[in-house]
């Protein structure tokens, strides 16, 4: 459930709450507001528990249920929209980010050369990954460490946050040093160790939307971020349906329905729901249209050599081209790229 307080609640008051809680062995959580605070109340059996022993208590102005599965993502939980910082970036405000490079890091001069063109041309941040989960063993598997390394070495060398995705707790500690946020796959968004794990790391996140979860599945697995004090970017990546013509069929409605259900940003991954550099373009322009908060998108210098995913990696003047188009489609919509 949530307890509003009323504005101007003293610290005492909220206290008061929060050790009213715990007597019947519930966890809490804080939305510290620019005028008052919202106290969610967390637990299995919350719903055994009268709404008015919360609400008798001094400074509670409301206490209402939750009847969503998911609670921190929650709009009753947060009514404004959050905004992620990464470095000195924005996610979620009016600027519409771009996250641009290459699938796989492969050299230090791929990475450099694809950073320095896709930010020249208005990436905010740059993308490379370091650890691939790959479908096949015997696909190629990422540098592992000593691609997190060079992502540490090009923020430092071109002052720009970096992303990397983040398959093993035991990557986590090297890649929170060099990486500014951080990435949760597909593959893993219900791997609830890792999430509690990234969670608790201090950095920002991404988290992936699975390849057949639910958008309240998804949002539940946001869930476990937030409750250990996580910072939380939804990117919807498209999902497993029976249409082939696509790797994946991006789900551009998902846009809208975070939105009108949670206060967390969201953005959208064209690169791997078209699967093929020539429908990359049209999803990302609809990502903008429709209103997401950003995009994740693949650009290599020579995708024909590409070690990972070359079939729906950009080429330099592919997204060139394409940042020229979605920055007229943002200002069309009140936003900028």
């Amino acid at each position: 459930m949530i307890v509003e307080m009323r504005r101007g609640a003293t610290q005492e008051q909220i206290d008061a709450v929060i050790e009213r809680a715990r007597k019947y062995g519930f966890d809490t959580q804080l939305n510290i507001g620019t005028d008052k605070v919202v106290v969610a109340i967390l637990g299995s059996d919350t719903g055994m528990v009268p709404t008015e022993v919360f609400g008798v208590l001094p400074g509670v102005e409301s206490v209402t249920r939750i009847m969503r599965p998911y609670k921190l993502a929650s709009l009753e939980f947060k009514s404004e929209p959050t905004q992620v910082q990464v470095g000195d970036v924005i996610v979620g405000g009016k600027r519409v980010i771009v996250m641009a490079g290459p699938c796989s890091i492969e050299s230090p001069e791929q990475l450099r050369a694809t950073a320095r063109h896709v930010k020249q041309h208005g990436a905010s941040i740059i993308r490379g990954g370091a650890f691939k989960p790959r479908t096949s063993p015997f696909s190629f598997q990422g540098l592992g460490e000593e691609g997190v390394r060079l992502l540490g070495q090009l923020r430092q060398e071109m002052h720009v946050p970096v992303v990397s995705e983040i398959m093993d707790v035991r990557h986590l500690d090297v890649m929170v040093e060099h990486v500014d946020l951080l990435q949760i796959g597909a593959r893993n968004m219900q791997n609830y160790t890792l999430l509690r794990a990234v969670g608790q790391s201090g950095k920002p996140c991404i988290l992936k939307r699975g390849l057949a979860a639910t958008i309240t599945e998804w949002l539940q697995a946001a869930d476990y971020l937030l409750a250990v004090g996580g910072s939380v970017i939804l990117c919807e990546r498209g999902i497993r349906t029976f249409e082939p013509s696509t790797r994946f069929t991006l789900d551009i409605a998902a846009v809208g329905v975070v939105k009108r259900n949670s206060h967390l940003p969201v953005i959208i991954d064209p690169s791997h729901a078209a699967g093929h550099y020539e429908i990359v373009p049209t999803l990302a322009r609809a990502a903008v249209a429709a209103g997401a908060d950003g995009l994740l998108i693949e650009v290599h210098p020579d995708p024909t050599n590409a070690l990972s995913d070359g079939l729906q990696s950009l080429t330099f003047s592919d997204f060139a081209r394409l940042m020229l188009e979605m920055k007229a489609i943002a200002a069309a919509i009140g936003r900028s790229i």
